[in-house]
């Protein structure tokens, strides 16, 4: 079966090697705080490669739990329930590829909701902009989503193997009372990028299809895209930096290239220029902090000298500029981990790719796991915990050394020895009370195995 983002990070680090630091024994996390600071395995299996036990669409059951899967899509709805589409992995009969399914997770259970309980299912698309119950997206890994302010969930693109389509897309969807609408966008893939006049919103103008790319929504309730692996303005396959707006129907190419696999326009560390501009690349974490502005961290891609690599470089996009906020501007950095649980202005994460992040109610930037370079410049899937605040970085758990097992603990027991194993491509989101979750990925279980996981964690801060 195929993960796409995994398979393209893989083949491509496999060439490159961290620049090491010295060697560092493998630290592993303790509790930060009494009562916090705690992961709990709620849910899903702790051996990979299960496959899904859907039940009766519709309806909830203990027993019920998607299948193993990487580079899924979700979206929270205004009640706090969690929605999971898609990726990697496996149906119910314990088959691989791309899926289609959609579920609901509430009150501590799963609910399939729609999609097919079987892999590589093609899209129905029916008539774009009109829903109809048979609508329904095609199998697919890597897409971008977000939540408008009515509630309604949105998908664009992604990459799929579906029906023998096998390909970058770039159709975009909402999900709204039950049913899906097909808005825009090709119902084929490999559709390049259609620019217009950089800063000008037209009906004709679209972003090239791709997958693992990044996306935000504004205080105005406006969709942002940035870069991915894809199709520039040419048709040319790669990595995008490209900067995209959605709003009232039409995109609006804001900035970045419309041609693949830029190196990064730094400038001056901490000051916004507006040459400033990331260089091309997939699979980076984002966040959103409490002003609007949109921040990046890392991805696979292109340096200041156009080298590639995992990358550990920090930015802020506030005002219509980039700066550069920290990290390095060079590819496949060593993590500097310090003393856990102690802020320093020397600590940064390793350059990595396919991370999880999040935010929590003060403020602060969160990060786990991803595929990267560890304390020794060793190359391979991380479980470290990072927080950033006031402009530094916070090693708060998890190991510094790749490639470590899951310690699962009891089921619905929080402690301290509780962590998850190393992995990337998994999928998260917050609660309303501020807790972190995060659902399933490629990487390592309870017994060292690789392999794509249903493992289901809530971490509270």
């Amino acid at each position: 079966m195929k993960s796409s983002v995994f398979v393209l990070i893989v083949a491509s680090v496999s060439l490159a090697v961290c620049n090491s630091g010295s060697t560092t024994a493998d630290v592993t996390s303790a509790a930060v705080d009494s009562g916090h600071g705690e992961w709990t395995w709620v849910n899903g299996a702790n051996v990979a490669k299960q496959k899904g036990t859907y039940g009766t669409q519709g309806t909830a059951a203990p027993g019920n739990v998607p299948g193993a899967r990487s580079a899924a899509v979700t979206w929270t709805d205004a009640a706090g329930n969690f929605w999971l589409f898609g990726g990697g992995g496996y149906d119910s009969a314990g088959t691989g590829g791309d899926l289609n399914d959609l579920w609901k997770y509430s009150a501590g259970q799963w609910t399939w909701m729609g999609g097919s309980n079987v892999f590589g299912q093609k899209g129905t698309y029916g008539t774009q902009g009109t829903a109809a119950a048979g609508n329904v997206p095609g199998a697919r890994d890597s897409a971008v989503t977000w939540t408008d302010a009515a509630g309604n969930f949105w998908l664009f693109g992604g990459e799929s193997d579906a029906a023998g389509a096998d390909g970058y897309l770039n159709d975009l969807w909402e999900y709204s009372a039950g049913q899906w609408t097909w808005m825009g966008g090709s119902n084929v893939v490999g559709k390049k990028g259609t620019y217009g006049t950089q800063g000008t919103a037209a009906a004709g103008d679209v972003p090239g299809a791709r997958s693992a790319a990044v996306s935000w929504t504004d205080a105005a309730g406006n969709f942002w895209l940035f870069g991915g692996a894809g199709l520039d303005s040419a048709g040319m396959p790669g990595l995008l930096n490209d900067l995209w707006k959605y709003k009232a129907g039409q995109w609006t190419w804001m900035g970045g290239s419309k041609v693949v696999d830029q190196q990064g326009t730094y400038g001056t560390q901490g000051t916004a220029g507006a040459g400033n501009f990331p260089g091309a690349r997939s699979g980076a974490g984002h966040w959103i902090d409490a002003g609007g502005n949109f921040w990046l961290f890392g991805g696979f891609g292109f340096d200041s000298a156009g080298a590639w690599g995992n990358l550990n470089d920090v930015w802020k996009y506030s005002g219509g500029q980039w700066t550069w906020m920290g990290g390095s501007n060079v590819a496949d950095q060593t993590g500097a981990y310090g003393t856990q649980g102690a802020a320093a202005a020397g600590n940064v994460p390793g350059a990595r790719s396919t991370a999880i992040t999040w935010t929590d109610g003060a403020g602060n930037f969160w990060l786990f796991g991803g595929f990267g370079c560890d304390s020794a410049g060793t190359q391979g899937f991380l479980n470290d915990l990072w927080k950033y605040g006031g402009g530094q970085w916070t090693w708060m758990g998890g190991s510094n050394v790749v490639n470590q097992e899951g310690k699962y603990g009891t089921q619905g027991t929080a402690a301290a020895s509780n962590i998850p194993g190393a992995r990337d491509v998994a999928v998260a989101w917050t609660d309303a009370a501020g807790n972190f979750w995060f659902f399933g990925g490629y990487g390592y279980d309870s017994a060292g195995t690789a392999g794509l996981l249903n493992d289901l964690w809530k971490y509270e801060p």
